[in-house]
């Protein structure tokens, strides 16, 4: 089956919450028709021109071929029902849904083809990593012509790795911005202003993180460039590189996103 929505045969977003709306907004961002896409959501609000939006299901049967889950995964067994209903048989859905494995959105869609896919908010400007992984035989050059317009796909070799790639790349950009606010916070407490300190922090992060996407070296090669010994840079890599503090930090964070994950598969 073709994986390109039209008006005529529309994707169904079922849900569309922060992250349902980012990738919405990243497929029109992308030049895809609004008339392409219908939303199943009781409660979302100021959704583009174009876009058809439906509180319950209603009057929609069985007419989708294209899906998107995008509800929070404790919804997922009261509605899964509701979800089959407006399938066709063969229908191929896209689960954002964390913690909920392919067995168990198969028992409940068992005529559908399912990917599980772990994107973040930057699809709304077509910048996510995405997490992919189906057991089921699609084409995965489909697949990723689909996702195109919101970032860039990561084929897993297991299942087992979304829970870590939903720690690293889902929740990850919350603790990007929890750093940000924490440098703009010690910009302010040196004596800087507001304004001036955030500014500062968003676009010191901006273009250290595009350096690093563009440029070949490592990490740390790249930190290693900025820092001359004895300097500020090294005085203040030797805080942050104390007793592995950072790296210590961040591994517990990335365990504890990722033990919910796998918490929320058991639910």
């Amino acid at each position: 089956m073709t994986m390109t929505p039209s008006p005529e045969s529309p994707m169904l977003l079922f849900g569309c919450g922060n992250m349902g709306r980012a990738m919405l907004d990243g497929w029109l961002r992308g030049g895809v028709d609004p008339a392409c896409f219908v939303v199943v959501d009781p409660f979302a609000q100021h959704l583009p021109d174009g876009v058809l939006h439906y509180k319950d299901i209603g009057p929609l049967q069985g007419q989708f071929s294209l899906a998107l889950l995008a509800i929070k995964p404790q919804l997922f067994t009261d509605t899964a029902a509701d979800i089959k209903r407006l399938l066709t048989p063969g229908a191929v859905v896209f689960s954002i849904l964390a913690g909920t494995r392919l067995d168990t959105l198969g028992a409940a869609l068992p005529e559908s083809s399912i990917v599980r896919l772990m994107p973040n908010l930057a699809a709304a400007l077509g910048k996510s990593p995405m997490g992919l992984f189906t057991n089921f035989a699609l084409d995965h050059d489909d697949i990723e012509a689909l996702l195109k317009p919101l970032g860039t796909p990561f084929w897993l070799s297991s299942e087992d790795q979304m829970d870590a790639v939903t720690a690293l790349a889902g929740s990850g950009p919350a603790f990007v911005y929890r750093f940000i606010d924490a440098l703009a916070q010690a910009g302010m407490e040196l004596g800087l202003d507001s304004d001036l300190s955030l500014g500062l922090a968003t676009a010191m992060i901006q273009g250290a993180a595009e350096l690093a996407a563009k440029d070949s070296a490592s990490p740390q090669e790249l930190a290693r460039r900025v820092t001359s010994p004895g300097g500020t840079t090294a005085a203040g890599l030797a805080v942050l590189d104390d007793a592995d503090s950072l790296k210590k930090l961040i591994r517990a964070t990335l365990a504890a996103a990722r033990d919910r994950g796998a918490e929320l598969a058991q639910s």
